[in-house]
C-alpha cells in the first residue's frame, strides 16, 4: 500500500512509537566462556554489541554455514573489533571465544514482553472484593512472628537454625537481655522488631534457649544478620558470647497473591481496541451475537482508518 513519510503521519515511525516503551539495552544474563544467555522477558532480539571492542562494535549474526565458510579465510577471523556470533537456543556464541568471559561483555538490544495486567482486590468487612490500585508487593521485608530463631533438640544440646557464631559488639543491652528486645541486623535497614530472649535462669547468660520474634518490624532482607550478645555473655557455648542470626526467606511473611494491581502496558492510542477485544469476549459470555457483531464492526473500521 502506498504510505507517506510526512512528519506525524508515517506508519513506520508510529509503529516505533508504540514499541518504544518495551525498548530495553541490558547485559547478558549468564554465560560460560564464550556462551552468552539472552535477558529474561526478551520477545524480539534486536542487536548486540561486544563491549571487549573500542566504542563497543555491534556483533554480526552468523548461521552456523555463513561462520564455516569464514573460518576458512585468514583474512576474515573474528577480532575484538569485528565480532561475529550464532544466535541459537536462546543464545549467543561469541567469537573470538574469551575463556574468561563476564556477562557485561556482551549487551542486549531488545524487544520485552509486556508485564501481565493484574486487577489485585482486598477483601472488606462485609467479604466484598476492593480494587487495590497500589503496585503489587514483590517481597514484604516483615518478619513472621511467634518463630524461635533458634532451636534446642533432644539431649540438651543447642541447635543453631540459621545462625552462626561471630564475634563482634552487641545490638542488646547487657543489663537487660531477658526482656523484649529490640535489634538491628548489621549491615541492613530493618527496624522496629520485637524479640523475647530465653536463657539459663541460674546464669543469667547462657546457654541460650529460644530466640523468639514477637513483632515483625519492616525494612528486613534476605541475609540480613541479626546480631545477639555483647562478648561477655556466653551464649550457646560460644567463646566470644556473640551469636549471628542470618535471615533466609523462611523467616519472612508471605505475600499475598491479590494485592496490587499492575494496568495494560499500551499507549493511549490502543485503548479503544482493548474496549473492543473485551466487549467481544463479552459478548461470547452472556451469548449476544450483537455486542460481538458490534465489536467486529468497531475493530474492523479502526483498521481501516489506521490504514489510510
Amino acid at each position: 500500500m502506498p504510505k507517506t513519510d510526512v512528519e506525524f503521519a508515517s506508519r513506520v515511525d508510529h509503529i516505533l512509537q508504540e514499541f518504544q516503551v518495551f525498548e530495553e539495552i541490558e547485559s547478558a544474563s549468564a554465560q560460560t566462556n564464550n556462551v552468552y544467555t539472552q535477558p529474561t522477558g526478551l520477545h524480539r532480539f534486536g542487536s548486540a554489541s561486544w563491549n571487549k571492542g573500542v566504542n563497543s562494535p555491534p556483533i554480526e549474526i552468523l548461521s552456523n554455514r555463513d561462520y564455516n565458510e569464514m573460518k576458512l579465510s585468514p583474512l576474515l577471523q573474528p577480532t575484538n573489533n569485528f565480532p561475529v556470533a550464532k544466535y541459537q537456543k536462546d543464545k549467543l556464541t561469541v567469537f573470538p571465544s574469551e575463556l574468561a568471559s563476564d556477562k557485561t561483555d556482551v549487551t542486549f538490544n531488545y524487544i520485552r514482553k509486556p508485564k501481565d495486567p493484574r486487577w489485585g482486590f482486598t477483601v472488606g468487612s462485609l467479604g466484598q472484593y476492593i480494587y487495590d490500585p497500589n503496585p503489587p508487593i514483590t517481597f514484604t521485608g516483615v518478619l513472621k512472628t511467634n518463630q524461635d530463631l533458634f532451636n534446642t533438640t533432644t539431649g540438651g544440646q543447642n541447635n543453631l537454625v540459621n545462625c552462626s557464631i561471630a564475634s563482634g559488639s552487641s545490638t542488646i543491652p547487657n543489663t537487660d537481655i531477658t526482656s523484649f528486645v529490640q535489634v538491628t541486623p548489621t549491615g541492613g535497614t530493618g527496624a522496629s522488631a520485637d524479640f523475647t530472649v530465653d536463657i539459663d535462669p541460674n546464669t543469667g547468660k547462657g546457654p541460650l534457649k529460644s530466640f523468639t520474634i514477637t513483632s515483625g518490624g519492616s525494612g528486613f532482607n534476605i541475609g540480613d544478620q541479626i546480631t545477639l550478645g555483647d562478648g561477655n555473655n556466653s551464649f550457646a557455648g560460644s567463646s566470644s558470647g556473640v551469636t549471628v542470626f542470618t535471615l533466609q526467606a523462611s523467616n519472612f511473611v508471605a505475600v499475598v497473591p491479590s494485592e496490587g494491581s499492575v494496568d495494560f502496558e499500551i499507549s493511549d492510542s490502543q485503548q479503544n481496541e482493548v474496549i473492543l477485544e473485551i466487549l467481544k469476549y463479552a459478548g461470547v459470555v452472556i451469548r449476544d451475537p450483537s455486542i460481538i457483531q458490534a465489536a467486529s464492526q468497531e475493530l474492523a473500521q479502526e483498521e481501516n482508518n489506521n490504514k489510510r
